[in-house]
């Protein structure tokens, strides 16, 4: 399997950077280290999901949700209320000589909101979180930069997807990443495990925000990295959005 050169990595970051720069919020809060988190900005699923919460409860939403990124990663050319596959991937600026280099099962089902593991400044040697790592995209992209030196901890809460970015590693030959089943809130990690944590795409849906971060904060050792992306609104929705089960994913 093909590895690129940190050097190159840098070139396709500051790229990618440049043409999004007014949807990347930067700043030194991660004790000293460094967090940087994308946006793309269109109305989506953050507010109506809050709604929607106080109506079917906590745990209804988290299933709906693994089961609907499940039906994904078992069948990605199905429809579904979330854009999946590689056409997607490579509108949300992941460069096509990468994807090339990569197994086709991860990028069939890859359902991420932006191109963050292209983003990320992820060094060789590196220990990397991928946070709701999905059919293992990112995983895998992580894995290549950090080199045979470097781990990447792979992190989902629906089974279908990480047998499917399981299997995906198996076929891209790439030994240095280990998969994990769980919630985002309850990362089985120990205190300042990881050097950087990506996360592409998981707030909107779930509730526990404030948890999620909180892990992040103890995972990512001092002077770590985390690099996110998430969707957010530009105006409110609705209240026929707000309460339409049928959008949250939009």
């Amino acid at each position: 399997m093909a590895s690129f050169a940190e050097s190159a990595w840098d070139a396709l970051s500051i790229h990618s950077l440049d043409q999004r720069r007014q949807g990347v919020i930067s700043g030194n809060t991660m004790r000293q280290g460094r967090i940087v988190f994308q946006n793309r900005c269109r109305p989506v699923a953050s507010m109506q999901e809050q709604t929607m919460t106080k109506t079917i409860g906590e745990t209804t939403l988290r299933d709906k949700v693994r089961d609907a990124y499940s039906a994904a990663a078992a069948d990605p050319t199905s429809q579904h209320a979330f854009p999946v596959g590689r056409q997607f991937a490579e509108s949300l600026g992941y460069p096509a000589e990468i994807l090339d280099t990569l197994p086709g099962r991860a990028i069939e089902a890859f359902a991420g909101v932006s191109n963050v593991s292209i983003l990320a400044r992820i060094p060789a040697g590196a220990t990397v979180l991928d946070l709701g790592c999905g059919a293992g995209t990112d995983s895998l992209i992580s894995a290549q930069r950090v080199g045979r030196g470097g781990r990447v901890i792979a992190v989902d809460f629906s089974s279908a997807m990480l047998e499917r970015a399981r299997d995906a590693a198996r076929e891209s030959g790439l030994e240095n990443i280990e998969f994990r089943l769980a919630d985002a809130e309850r990362v089985p990690l120990d205190d300042a495990e990881v050097d950087v944590a990506i996360v592409n795409g998981i707030f909107n849906l779930n509730p526990a925000r404030e948890a999620i971060f909180r892990e992040l904060a103890r995972i990512v050792a001092p002077g770590g990295s985390l690099f996110a992306a998430e969707l957010v609104l530009q105006e409110p929705l609705p209240v026929s959005e707000k309460s339409s089960e049928a959008n949250w994913f939009a």
